[in-house]
């Protein structure tokens, strides 16, 4: 071949060369561009979705501004406190904290004068705890507050039943962190659920447009129903769940180890620790009798001032024997005491304005003194069983109808 047929041939090899490139180039830019389009028609609703969650703010996690009448009625911000909590002692790093169940979630305020000049105080109760949670709700307080001075623990029979597990709400991986972790942050904005759940929150602040129901910031949650009419209904239901709670009922280890922890804790940080057992109304410690419990609930007492002196405003007083009735003073249902109650409790335990508390409401028990109180409860039982027949023949009654419906449910299945 020529040399004139060589630079020929490497001339049109060159050209075919750099048509490829080109075309190639072109390819790339089409995909680019195409790429650009899918991903921008595809993040503007999931933008739309994150910024609408964020706004709304059904959980009140991001601490946006509630408004009256757009997102003030958070309407399932309770069914959600194990993250909500967890963020709010992120961002609040209080001082003081109130522990326990939803009876101390609804009956404890932070707002109480005798924390008038102790402020921020936080109600860190949480619905249905174990005692494992309840631990580590606190050492998350105690992670984000090293200052903590005081923690007021309201504690309940069940929360250390070994069947009750940790709620499926409850995420170890939140706890103890110094931010919101990922994945409740991409739940919180992105999720369907939450765009459903923001939805149903502007609705319920639209419907009700000048009541403003925000909790507020500091944990306190007060049933907002107490006088529909309804209370004596309540009590049934309640008193049909806690027949099932206590059923079934046997001392957990592991949650006994962790309450002893949490009083070791506390005494290695220099944290004041308050006991006190709830008083949830006498209906409640007649389901423990008949389901067998009874000798084990007064066990408890006795295991729990081995670790640490207890008030309990348990028991067979002038609180907490009141007459069922369709609209109640101190209850809610039989579980759940109002805030009055409340009030009463950390006048009791803080020696503030006692002459307003009933002289039978809360007893400091120890190792001391504990067989006379529950001798004393014993007496106190049979006063109230025959000035309230009515109230343990309804206990009876539930407990007969919930066997029936087991014994009706078993056969069934056979």
């Amino acid at each position: 071949m020529t040399t004139s047929g060589l630079s020929d041939s490497f001339e049109s090899q060159s050209k075919y060369t750099k048509i490829k490139a080109h075309q190639i180039r072109k390819k790339k830019s089409i995909f680019l561009i195409y790429n650009a389009l899918f991903f921008g028609v595809v993040s503007v609703p999931i933008f739309t979705v994150g910024l609408f969650n964020w706004i709304i703010d059904p959980y009140d996690i991001f601490n946006t501004p509630n408004f009256v009448g757009i997102n003030h009625e958070k309407i399932k911000k309770d069914n959600n406190d194990r993250l909500f909590k967890a963020s709010d002692i992120i961002r609040i790093k209080p001082k003081i904290i109130l522990v326990g169940s939803s009876r101390t979630k609804q009956g404890l305020d932070p707002k109480h004068p005798v924390f008038q000049n102790q402020q921020p105080v936080y109600n860190l109760a949480i619905n249905g705890p174990n005692f494992y949670e309840v631990r580590r709700y606190i050492e998350h307080a105690v992670a984000n507050q090293p200052d903590l001075k005081e923690i007021v623990l309201g504690i309940d029979f069940f929360m250390f039943n070994e069947h009750l597990a940790n709620q499926p709400s409850f995420s170890e991986q939140r706890l103890e962190k110094k931010q919101l972790i990922s994945s409740d942050v991409i739940n919180a904005l992105f999720s369907l659920d939450t765009f459903n759940i923001s939805r149903m929150t502007m609705d319920a602040s639209q419907q009700e447009p000048d009541l403003n129901n925000d909790y507020g910031d500091n944990g306190f949650m007060p049933n907002r129903n107490t006088n529909d009419g309804k209370t004596d209904w309540r009590f049934e239901q309640s008193i049909n769940l806690y027949f099932t709670l206590h059923s079934d009922y046997q001392f957990s280890a592991q949650y006994w180890s962790d309450f002893e922890r949490l009083v070791k804790l506390c005494q290695q940080k220099n944290i004041e620790l308050i006991v006190f057992i709830s008083p949830a109304h006498a209906t409640d410690l007649e389901s423990i009798r008949l389901t067998q419990q009874w000798t084990t609930f007064e066990h408890w007492k006795r295991k729990l001032v081995e670790f640490t002196p207890v008030w309990d405003f348990s028991g067979y007083n002038s609180i907490t024997t009141e007459s069922i009735a369709p609209t109640m003073s101190n209850y809610v249902d039989n579980s759940h005491y109002n805030p009055q109650i409340g009030n009463l409790i950390l006048n009791r335990i803080f020696d503030y304005q006692t002459e307003q508390v009933p002289k039978d409401f809360g007893v400091l028990i120890t190792t001391k003194n504990i067989e006379q109180h529950l001798t004393q409860i014993r007496s106190d039982r049979e006063n109230w069983v025959n000035k309230h027949p009515a109230e343990v023949k309804l206990v009876e009654q539930i407990k007969a109808q919930l066997e029936n419906a087991t014994k009706l449910d078993t056969s069934r299945k056979n």
